[in-house]
C-alpha cells in the first residue's frame, strides 16, 4: 500500500536509445545515399524546422525529429569545440 502522505516522484526518462550523435550520423548517411548534400540539408532543417529537408530514406526524417533542434546545435558545437581544442 502506498503512503499517501508523502509526495511521490515520477521521472520520465528521455528516449535515449539513439543519441544525437548517432542520429546525425544515420541521417547524414541516408542523405548521402540519396545524393543530397547532407550538410546543406541538415542546416536547412535546423534553421527552419521543416522536416522535408530530410529524406525519409532509412527512416531519417523520423529519426531526426526525435531530438530537438537545439540539441542538434548543442551536439554539433560540442564536437566542434572538442575537435578544435585538440588542434591547439
Amino acid at each position: 500500500m502506498q503512503d499517501l502522505g508523502n509526495t511521490q516522484f515520477f521521472k520520465v526518462e528521455k528516449d535515449t536509445q539513439l543519441g544525437v550523435k548517432q542520429i546525425l550520423a544515420d541521417v547524414y548517411q541516408a542523405l548521402s545515399e540519396k545524393g543530397y548534400n547532407p550538410v546543406n540539408q541538415i542546416v536547412g532543417y535546423v534553421m527552419s524546422g521543416d522536416p522535408t529537408f530530410i529524406t525519409s530514406h532509412k527512416n531519417a526524417r523520423s529519426l531526426i525529429m526525435k531530438v530537438e533542434r537545439d540539441e542538434i546545435v548543442e551536439e554539433l558545437l560540442r564536437e566542434y569545440i572538442k575537435a578544435e581544442a585538440w588542434k591547439n
